[in-house]
């Protein structure tokens, strides 16, 4: 996985509109990177709902959000619209990008094996590079934690 003191790979993704997203989109400012295994699921909605709750203070700590996940972008702009969330979204349905930094592994529910993402969270400084890295996050309070994380970068 991706850690702190390594460069963010760029990105091609797509906007829950259908149009297209790249992370190169947000260089210049402080870039959260949330990921979530699937969008509407309790775990993953507890989490937007803290970060779109946070976002006033996250902009005036000079930091954008944007959560992503490998649901197709009608199913996060439903996510969007039922949760009324304020971060931007956006899809790897390919997995590609979730792949190559290390977001997308094997992971064992109930005794099966299945590919999923694995809940992580970035935090990219304005020159791509990745200031803080937290892998297999645990939801409670952790929007939180990334915010303090923001206001002292």
């Amino acid at each position: 996985m991706i850690a702190a003191g390594d460069k963010m790979p760029d990105a091609d993704l797509i906007a829950p509109d259908g149009s297209a997203v790249k992370l190169s989109d947000y260089m210049g400012k402080k870039l959260v990177l949330f990921f979530y295994p699937k969008a509407s699921t309790p775990g993953c909605t507890t989490e937007s709902k803290d970060f779109s709750a946070l976002m006033p203070e996250f902009e005036k700590a000079g930091a954008t959000v944007l959560g992503m996940s490998a649901d197709s972008p009608k199913r996060q702009q439903n996510f969007i619209n039922k949760q009324e969330l304020t971060v931007d979204i956006a899809s790897d349905e390919s997995t590609e990008f979730l792949e190559k930094i290390g977001v997308w592994a094997e992971k064992k529910m109930y005794g099966k094996t299945y590919m999923g993402i694995i809940r992580s969270t970035f935090l990219i400084g304005p020159d791509g590079t990745v200031l803080e890295a937290w892998p297999k996050v645990k939801v409670k309070g952790h929007a939180r934690e990334v915010l303090a994380a923001v206001q002292a970068a």
